[in-house]
This record gives C-alpha cells, sequence and structure tokens, in this order.
C-alpha cells in the first residue's frame, strides 16, 4: 500500500508543472486577445479588403466586379501618378535629411543637465502636441498674403519690398511645408535621439578625452556610431512619415500650385473621392504599402 501512494505522488507531482504550465499558457492567450482582436478587425481585415478591392471595379455606388489585373496596369496612365512618386521622393529626402539634422542639433544642445535645460526640452517639444491639421491651418494662416502677419513683419525690418508668395510657387510651397513639418516634428525626434544620447555611458566620453579626443572626434566615433540604432528607429519614421504624407499637403496646400504639391496619398484621395474610382485607388494603396515595406526592410538591413 506505501508503494501504490508513492507511485500516485509521483504522478501528481509530475502532472503538477503540466498543469501550471497549461493555465500560464491559457493566461497568456487571454492577456493577448484583446490585442489580437485589434489588430485583426483595425489592420488584417481592411489591409485583406483593400487587397480585394484592388481587384475589382469597384465603383462608389454598384456592385463590384472582378477585373483583375486592370486596376494595375492602368496605374501608369494615371496623369499625376509619374509626377506625384518625384515630388513624394523628393520631398521623403530633403525632410529626412534636414529634420535629421535638426532634430540631433536640437539633442545636442539640451543633452547635458544644466539649470533650466528642462524649460528648453519643453519648449521644443511642445509643437508635437498640436495636431497636424491644426498645424496646417496655422501656417496657413501666418503665411497668407491677405492677412497673415509674417509678410508685413518682414516689410518692415526690411527683409523683404514686396509680400512672399510662400505658397504661390512649387518651390515655396514645398520649402513652407518642409519648414511646417520640421516644426511639428523636430522635438519629438530630439525626444527619440536624447534617449539614445543618455543611454551611452558616461566613461566613454571621459576616456576619449583622456586620450586626447577633440569634440569633432567624440562625435564622429563615438557619439554617431553608438547612436546608430536610434538614429535607424528615427529615419525609419521619418521615411515612413514623409512618403504617407497627406494632411499638410491636403490642409497647407490642397495639392497646388498646379499639382505641383500632390503627393502619393492624395492621388489615392483623389482617385477614391474624387474620380469615385475606389478599385484603382485600393491598387494604388497596395502598391504604396509593398514599396514601403521593402524600403523600410532595406533600410532596417543597412543600418543594422
Amino acid at each position: 500500500m506505501t508503494l501504490t501512494m508513492t507511485r500516485s505522488g509521483r504522478r501528481a507531482a509530475r502532472g503538477a508543472p503540466s498543469a501550471r504550465w497549461r493555465s500560464r499558457r491559457i493566461q497568456g492567450w487571454l492577456y493577448a486577445a484583446p490585442t489580437a482582436v485589434i489588430v485583426g478587425v483595425l489592420f488584417l481585415a481592411p489591409l485583406v479588403l483593400v487587397v480585394w478591392m484592388s481587384l475589382n471595379r469597384w465603383p462608389l455606388l454598384g456592385d463590384p466586379a472582378f477585373n483583375a489585373p486592370d486596376n494595375y496596369t492602368k496605374i501608369a496612365d494615371n496623369p499625376l501618378f509619374a509626377d506625384a512618386v518625384v515630388f513624394t521622393l523628393k520631398y521623403t529626402v530633403l525632410t529626412t535629411v534636414l529634420l535629421s539634422a535638426v532634430a540631433l542639433g536640437l539633442a545636442l544642445l539640451v543633452q547635458d543637465r544644466r539649470p533650466g535645460i528642462g524649460f528648453f526640452r519643453t519648449a521644443f517639444f511642445l509643437p508635437g502636441a498640436v495636431g497636424f491639421a491644426a498645424a496646417g491651418l496655422l501656417f496657413y494662416g501666418m503665411l497668407n498674403n491677405d492677412f497673415g502677419p509674417i509678410d508685413p513683419m518682414l516689410q518692415a525690418v526690411g527683409l523683404t519690398s514686396e509680400p512672399v508668395k510662400w505658397i504661390g510657387s512649387p518651390n515655396m510651397a514645398l520649402f513652407s511645408t518642409i519648414t511646417l513639418v520640421i516644426w511639428r516634428f523636430a522635438g519629438f525626434n530630439m525626444l527619440i535621439l536624447l534617449t539614445g544620447l543618455q543611454a551611452i555611458p558616461t566613461e566613454v566620453y571621459e576616456a576619449a578625452r583622456s586620450d586626447g579626443a577633440n569634440r569633432r572626434q567624440v562625435f564622429t566615433r563615438i557619439t554617431l556610431p553608438l547612436l546608430r540604432p536610434t538614429l535607424a528607429l528615427m529615419l525609419i519614421l521619418s521615411v515612413t512619415g514623409s512618403l504617407l504624407a497627406f494632411d499638410q499637403f491636403f490642409v497647407f496646400t490642397n495639392g497646388g500650385p498646379d499639382n505641383s504639391t500632390v503627393s502619393m496619398v492624395m492621388v489615392v484621395y483623389r482617385d477614391a473621392f474624387f474620380r469615385f474610382d475606389l478599385g484603382g485607388a485600393a491598387a494604388l494603396s497596395v502598391v504604396l504599402l509593398v514599396a514601403l515595406v521593402g524600403l523600410n526592410t532595406f533600410m532596417m538591413r543597412r543600418l543594422r
């Protein structure tokens, strides 16, 4: 009888960890279920729907009809497509370079703890709390030639003799939009870079200075290499946001003048809600998504 009780005790001991493991596994699934439902409903389901729409002639009113791959083959015939691709790439390069430079400069400026540095960190970050549409309206009001305050101020100090067409020419519209984006996102990117800078051990800087390294050598051989993962994150966010730019052009320039600031997402919007070609707009969205995933994958591998 004692032998029987010993064997059953061993079985119970072996079964207890297995039961606990199953219980923890069930708990894990329960914790992940809300997030999985949200991702499935708000991301996976719309993604599948967009792909299916891109394979159909999908009018705003009426029944869809399968026409694959016509929506993809006619993308090149879109009169705005080629110019939008060139403009979006140009805007992405300029915005990423300038925004990264300004954000890195601000992060280096507020890196060290000094009296009042918290005020400047907060001041630089505050524009990030302004909605993009609100920021676009703010800049439109400030730069408007009829009632904006910028032109009278420039004329009062003698910098200009006549109102500047801030959004009246393609180059000035692009310059004004990039200025808006830098004002809006420089503080946010500064915060990302500041986190990376503060993660660099101070002992590394002290060792470099004791070896006679100057500021340029410290920056190029210590700061930038150790900041590379953070720079990669910031660049990916900046490139992704620039390729998907819509709010700033829709609110600030409305694609003008003469469709010179029409981005790729604006082409999708116009196809869907002006030409009522939802299938063609979905095909453009899929192409843009594939290009974006490919570019981000390339950047992650190069910057790893």
